[in-house]
């Protein structure tokens, strides 16, 4: 996974992107643990711009 990682920052930096954001269960040490030890780290939204949707398309 950090290779996979690795490979998304790059990309992300090289598209001159700002941040990368992943999404993470709650009640997910293990995932939690990974991102943190890749440096990531949580972060939240400002209450005062409302709640955060997400959207899915199926594939």
């Amino acid at each position: 996974s950090q290779k996979m990682l690795d490979k998304v920052e790059a990309i992300a930096r090289e598209r001159g992107c700002c941040k990368i954001t992943l999404e993470v269960l709650e009640g997910n040490p293990v995932a939690q643990g990974s991102y943190r030890k890749f440096g990531f780290s949580a972060g939240q939204l400002d209450p005062a711009h409302g709640r955060m949707l997400f959207w899915n398309k199926p594939l």
